[in-house]
């Protein structure tokens, strides 16, 4: 951001905060009573803790990301009296009613989600796909708007042909809707020239085990490697030398799709092909026959057969990398991405003055 300064505000604290950045969390002011009082405000959604944690601190704005935590947020934002602004990423506009009434954390939104839709001033999409599922739950068209999250293309260069080797590269948390299993089934059903060609899988879940466990009923175990969760850092530089990135995203029986998926937009920006599923965003991402392939869901022969093809021809390679590198400048740049998001900040405080 060039004209706002972000403060990120939230219940724990999974990591460091961004360089530079501050950031508060709720259960470092809680002490001794850290678990009662996170899981008070979860089931009262009270602002107040967090009115103390802010201490004073003038704010613009709240901008919450994720549909549930836009429900949690708006009474913050209405006693500070500040606009809110929710940004919806894919299971907040996906996820059956149902599975979102399983988790403690989640109960309220679907209870809430019409009150949101009401009081919200701004909503932003992560993809046209989204877009959709929201107005057809009754958001309204006029206040919820696409907005592509940005890719750092100033720093994520394309990379060199040399810098190639015969992988295939997948990122994922390792659950049902990244369709995980379709890629190994695939990718065991590549003919036997591709022996020294080797999976890469880049992220962890619940799923993993029993992945592992299909990885080598398939006869391909030798050849996939399952590194666990990465640094950012260190999955741009496995993506420079992977030959193709593979999303194969699916519809799980709970209605949950892939909003769009950051990671095919980081590969697209490094140069690399990406084959993906013709589900939710994902075909947002992925231009079919120009930047990369679209496959059916659930297909592992179609995305063998693609994954042969990209895999056997390093010029198509080169070219849709390229095509997709050329994509991404055009649509998807952070800068250009972040430059629209602060308009609409101007628009939004322009009207409450």
């Amino acid at each position: 951001m060039r004209r706002y300064r972000p403060l990120y505000l939230g219940r724990l604290r999974y990591g460091p905060a961004p360089a530079g950045a501050q950031s508060l969390a709720l259960a470092e002011r809680l002490s001794a009573r850290t678990l009662p009082g996170i899981a008070w405000q979860m089931l009262s959604r009270d602002p107040r803790p967090y009115e103390r944690l802010l201490a004073g601190r003038p704010v613009a704005l709240v901008h919450a990301h994720f549909g549930i935590e836009g429900v949690y947020a708006m009474a913050l934002a209405r006693r500070l009296g500040v606009p809110l602004v929710t940004t919806f990423h894919g299971f907040d506009a996906t996820l059956s009613t149902a599975a979102l009434l399983t988790s403690p954390a989640w109960a309220s939104y679907p209870l809430l989600r019409r009150r949101l839709a009401a009081r919200g001033d701004l909503f932003l999409c992560a993809s046209a796909f989204i877009r959709e599922r929201l107005l057809g739950l009754g958001f309204p068209p006029e206040r919820t708007r696409l907005h592509y999250i940005g890719v750092d293309c100033a720093a994520i260069r394309p990379r060199a042909p040399a810098e190639q080797t015969p992988s295939v590269l997948h990122v994922a948390r390792l659950v049902e809707v990244k369709g995980t299993e379709f890629l190994l089934r695939a990718f065991a059903l590549l003919p036997a020239r591709h022996a020294r060609t080797s999976l890469l899988v880049a992220g962890d879940g619940p799923l993993r085990h029993r992945l592992e466990v299909l990885a080598t009923r398939l006869g391909i175990g030798e050849r996939v490697r399952f590194l666990g969760a990465l640094p950012h850092a260190r999955v741009l530089a496995l993506m420079r030398k992977a030959a193709v990135l593979v999303l194969p995203g699916v519809r799980t029986p709970t209605g949950r799709e892939e909003g769009l998926g950051m990671v095919l937009l980081e590969a697209a920006a490094s140069g690399v092909p990406v084959i993906g599923s013709r589900v939710g965003g994902i075909p947002e991402g992925v231009v079919d026959g120009e930047t990369g392939f679209l496959v059916p869901e659930r297909d592992p022969a179609a995305l063998a057969a693609r994954l042969g093809t990209l895999l056997e021809d390093a010029a198509l390679r080169a070219r849709m990398g390229a095509a997709a590198r050329a994509r991404v400048e055009q649509h998807f740049d952070i800068r250009r991405q972040t430059a629209a998001l602060e308009a609409w900040y101007d628009e939004l405080l322009s009207d409450r003055a």
